[in-house]
């Protein structure tokens, strides 16, 4: 069975089409690591390398890490 969408808004303008979403969950959470003062450095390296944000690196070596098999 398809789940009926609901339909699309019409607007007046661009401005009344702009919406604030104050109660949407945020679907990250922050976290606050102590490392060695060397091994920042060396993953901003590594990302650099790869063309990406050092950060996005990080998740991308953590979810690769903690995926079940």
């Amino acid at each position: 069975m398809r789940k009926r969408l609901k339909p699309i808004p019409r607007f007046r303008n661009e401005a009344q089409e702009r919406a604030r979403f104050p109660n949407l969950k945020p679907s990250t959470t922050s976290i606050s690591l102590r490392l060695p003062i060397a091994l920042p450095e060396r993953i901003k390296i590594a990302a650099n390398k790869r063309d990406v944000p050092y950060q996005s690196l990080i998740k991308t070596w953590l979810a690769e890490k903690t995926e079940t098999k």
